[in-house]
């Protein structure tokens, strides 16, 4: 077999020296030069043409990351990276593996002479597999910036004092994956005279009007896509326009829909955990709540406040749901009072609508 031919690139003349020195021990193993930095490693590789490349971390003129991107994008090659025993190193280090490298191996800081010949098979098995391997060409991936995962409280600080005010009966329907269909399912067995229904679906803003549209014609209720002030009344059902949350207060003389363009909550915007958080403080035990299918566990915490308040709370069961995530997260969490089929959850939100409001606090107005 033709041996491995390999450049040593490393700043340190004695590292230089011993890892030549111990690599071509190795009868499988040809080290055909060494280089300073990656200015003159550059030009070695082309002058040289070897199979394997070891490569520092952290080198004068250019470090090793920008020198190991140019290479993988212009001349794909065999990458093995000496690590030093540092965090830096092990960042560094996971990083190359991210461009490209084939593998790593660790420099010590101190009695080089002894540790490299005790590592010896082990660098030189690690260079030997690296030969064999075909490196793609690296391409600069643009990195999606992942925004932080907010809690409600980045909307709306949590109440401390929830209590029931204006006497009415409101539901609160927040859903995700399958949603639409879900909530087609609840509003068409909906009477006319239904107490008002708030619904945050997760929905892109270009949706949420039409998909309102879609259930004011299959629905008794009247349904439309939520305005901020607008007075919350019996008959209706209003929706979150998508992009932005969609929030119950109380006004001082009845409840209203108020648009909150803050920051995304569990990443979703509009959030249910914004929506069920201030039917709890608003509304109290005087609201119902319901999670439908959806992924994710947006509206499990905000569930439990409604159920802290003293408002019944429901989820639509694993069953009947595209995706349990949502109204599972809730149940774990202990979250919800009953656990329905989708096909029963509006005559069961109808029958709590109708009892009276058992343990209330009422609030001032």
């Amino acid at each position: 077999m033709e041996k491995v031919r390999v450049l040593v690139v490393d700043d340190s003349a004695l590292v230089r020296k011993l890892l030549s020195a111990m690599l071509d021990s190795d009868p499988g193993i040809e080290v055909v030069g060494a280089a300073a930095d990656p200015l003159i490693a550059r030009d070695k590789i082309k002058q040289l043409n070897p199979d394997v490349l070891t490569l520092d971390v952290e080198m004068p003129r250019m470090d090793g990351l920008t020198f190991l991107e140019n290479l993988m994008r212009l001349r794909p090659m065999p990458v093995v990276m000496v690590s030093s025993l540092t965090e830096r190193g092990a960042e560094v280090t996971l990083r190359a593996l991210e461009i490209g490298a084939v593998d790593f191996f660790t420099k010590p800081s101190s009695d080089l002479a002894n540790c490299f010949a005790e590592s010896a098979q082990e660098i030189c098995t690690k260079v030997k597999l690296a030969a064999r391997t075909r490196p793609r060409a690296y391409t600069q991936v643009q990195k999606i910036a992942v925004p932080p995962r907010l809690s409600a409280d980045a909307v709306l600080p949590r109440s401390q004092s929830p209590g029931t005010r204006g006497g009415m009966r409101i539901i609160a329907v927040g859903a995700s994956t399958g949603g639409t269909e879900a909530i087609r399912v609840l509003l068409e067995a909906m009477p006319p005279d239904a107490p008002p229904i708030v619904i945050t679906q997760h929905i892109p803003a270009a949706f949420s009007g039409p998909f309102a549209v879609r259930m004011n014609n299959c629905s008794a209720m009247r349904v439309c896509e939520a305005r901020d002030g607008q007075p919350i009344q019996p008959g209706h059902a209003y929706i979150a326009p998508g992009g932005e949350h969609l929030l119950v207060m109380w006004d001082g003389a009845k409840h209203v829909c108020r648009l909150h363009d803050g920051p995304q909550v569990n990443r979703h915007k509009p959030s249910v955990d914004v929506l069920f958080r201030s039917t709890a403080a608003s509304v109290g035990a005087a609201a119902v709540g319901v999670l439908l299918t959806g992924m994710g566990d947006d509206g499990a915490r905000g569930l439990l406040e409604m159920r802290e308040s003293g408002a019944p709370t429901l989820v639509q069961d694993e069953a009947s749901s595209v995706v349990w995530g949502m109204p599972g997260a809730a149940w774990k969490l202990g979250a919800a009072d009953e656990k329905l089929p989708l096909e029963d959850i509006a005559a069961r939100l109808l029958v709590l609508a109708h009892q009276p409001i058992a343990g209330a606090r009422r609030a001032a107005s």
